[in-house]
This record gives C-alpha cells, structure tokens and sequence, in this order.
C-alpha cells in the first residue's frame, strides 16, 4: 500500500496519477511566470514546480501561490534556510535533498518548518549528483536506491514522513530499474520522469518509453516529462503518456492505419481535420479511421465511430456494425456530426 501524501489539493497515492512541469520563465520576472502558469494550468498541469535561488523570489513567490490553484513546488538547492523560507511562504511543497544540509540540528529546523505549514519534501537523486561515497558503486541504479533511502532516513528521525521520492538518471534502463528497487524497498509515493532526456522529439521518447514502463508496473504516483523546451510540451507529453498506458480517458483515441496501396481516400486529411476537430472533447471516445477493408472492420468493432475505405465507397460503423455505405466526401461531415451528437 503507498503511503499517502498531500501535496496542495491532491493526494499521492490515492490512484490518480499527478502531471507536473517546471517553469523556464525568469522567477524575478513576474509578467512572465504569470503567463506560464496560466499557459500550463490550460495545458492541464496539475503541480508546477518553480526554481526558488534567494530570499526575494522567496518573497515573490506569495504572489504566484495566490494567484493560481495549481500546487506549486519550490525547487531548492543546498540553503536549508531558503527550504525553510519557502514552506512559511506556503509553497505545498520543496524539492530538497536533507543530505545537502550539513548538520542533524539543520535538518530538524527544516522537518519542524514544513510540520508547522504542512509542507511536503520531495527527495529528488539523479545520477549526475550523487553522493562522494557512493560514486564507487558501479551499478548506477542502486546508487540512486542507496541515495535516496539515505536521505529518507535522515528525515524519518525527526518523525517527518510527508515524502515523495524521486531517482532519475537520463538513461532510461537505469531509470526505470531504479525506481523498480525503490518500489520494492519504500511505499512513499514516486515521482517519475526520465531528467535531462532531450529535445522535444527525443526527450518524448525517451520518457515515453522510461515513464510508461513503470507505469505499466503500477510504479508512479507523479509524473514529469523533462525537455528542453516550452514547459506547456512537456504537459502535453504527460498526458498522452498516461492515455497510453490507460491511465486517463478524457479525449477522443482516434484509431488509424499507416496505409497501403489499398487505400482509395485522404486518410491522412481525414485524421488530421477529425483530430483538429476532437482536441477539445474531453468525453471517452474512439474513432477508428481505416483505409480498407481488410483490417477496417476489426479495428472498428469495439470503436464507437469508425470508417473503413474502398473503392469510391466507405463503411459506415457504430458501435463496430456497419450501419451505411457512404461516399468519401461523406467521411469527414458525418464523423463530426456523429461525434459532436455523442458529445452533447
């Protein structure tokens, strides 16, 4: 059973799997993180996690905590009193690894701060900054166990048990086998994610694949897709990873074939023009887009709409029987006033 913990309105480990991003914008720069924190709420950015360096953006950051609805995260580095700082301020919770405090009397003051404010630590490890002692261990995935473990531990003494964890490395093997011997050690909640993993195209794969395998295993009680680029991407990439995996069912899945010589219509414009026009539905449904019959009637048997092409004709499907024979002109205006009906 995971341990349940509060971080703002959600509570990790209840089974619904938090998105989080981190803001780019300059934290001093007011305007700016105004508008990335409404860009990433419309997303559907669930945590927002800002980096936090001196007492005034401490101070600043009163502003974007009133401001929005999404908990936010203070991203800390080695100043306790800084961690300390950003509980009072009411961040939900910081980022801040106990180990970089230096002293157990620095640990209590921090523990006794977030106990007061009811403010979450998160542990995050990564396998570009661990610990002296530990680089000797060759299995890089067991250091980032041993790491993290460690700094629970120093927490745990002070009776403080508000933990999420996180492991990340950037390659995704040892990502994904760290957070397995997490999860087979500790029942605090997982933050998830692939760190450093790249661009937009490569970052998406690469944490498509890392994250979505420890899902898959039920590992995961928050997610964050790390790329190099507009925090709102990462967001986006989230959330497909979690309708991947089943684990979110607000959109439309539109079900489509890679096509061959059979085809006889603009599949590719279909898809494209019924996704444009479905993006904002937030109700379960599958479309199926097929270019023949051949497998076209598979596909559409559990779809609630579905087309399959042939030659100057389609078949019309609902609820996988075939109810007309419709023309290719017909494909697109009969999907969209099928699907806007159901939407209603």
């Amino acid at each position: 059973m995971i341990k349940k913990v509060k971080v703002g309105k959600f509570i990790l480990g209840d089974g619904y799997v938090t998105v989080q991003s981190m803001l780019n914008a300059k934290t001093k720069d007011m305007d700016s993180v105004y508008r990335q924190l409404d860009r990433l709420k419309e997303a559907g950015c669930d945590i927002a996690r800002i980096a936090v360096t001196d007492v005034e953006e401490a101070d600043l950051c009163k502003d974007y905590i009133k401001y929005t609805d999404m908990p936010l995260v203070a991203d800390i580095q080695y100043d306790y009193r800084l961690a300390i700082k950003c509980s009072d301020v009411g961040f939900a919770k910081v980022r801040f690894n106990p180990g970089n405090i230096g002293s157990d009397q620095n640990v209590a003051a921090l523990v006794s701060a977030c106990k007061a404010n009811g403010t979450t630590i998160r542990i995050g490890v990564n396998g570009g900054s661990l610990q002296k002692d530990l680089l000797s261990v060759r299995d890089r995935a067991e250091a980032l166990k041993i790491s993290a473990l460690k700094q629970v531990e120093l927490l745990q003494k002070h009776d403080f048990n508000d933990i999420v964890i996180s492991a990340k490395s950037s390659d995704v093997a040892t990502t994904v086998r760290a957070n397995r011997l997490l999860r087979a050690e500790c029942d605090f909640p997982l933050h998830i994610g692939i760190t450093e993993s790249g661009d937009v195209v490569d970052g998406t794969i690469n944490s498509a694949v890392g994250i979505g395998a420890l899902l898959l295993d039920g590992i995961g009680e928050t997610i964050r897709v790390s790329l190099s680029g507009d925090p709102v991407e990462e967001v986006t990439a989230a959330k497909k990873i979690l309708r991947a995996v089943g684990l979110r069912d607000d959109y439309v899945k539109i079900v489509s074939c890679p096509t061959c010589s059979r085809c006889e219509y603009d599949l590719f414009g279909t898809v494209k023009e019924i996704k444009e026009f479905t993006k904002d539905i937030k109700k379960p449904i599958k479309v199926a887009i097929m270019g023949c019959l051949v497998n076209g009637p598979g596909e559409a048997a559990d779809a609630d709409f579905g087309v399959a092409g042939g030659k100057d004709k389609a078949a019309l499907f609902i609820k996988g029987t075939v109810v007309k024979t419709i023309t290719h002109d017909e494909i697109i205006p009969l999907l969209k006033r099928l699907i806007g009906e159901y939407n209603e």
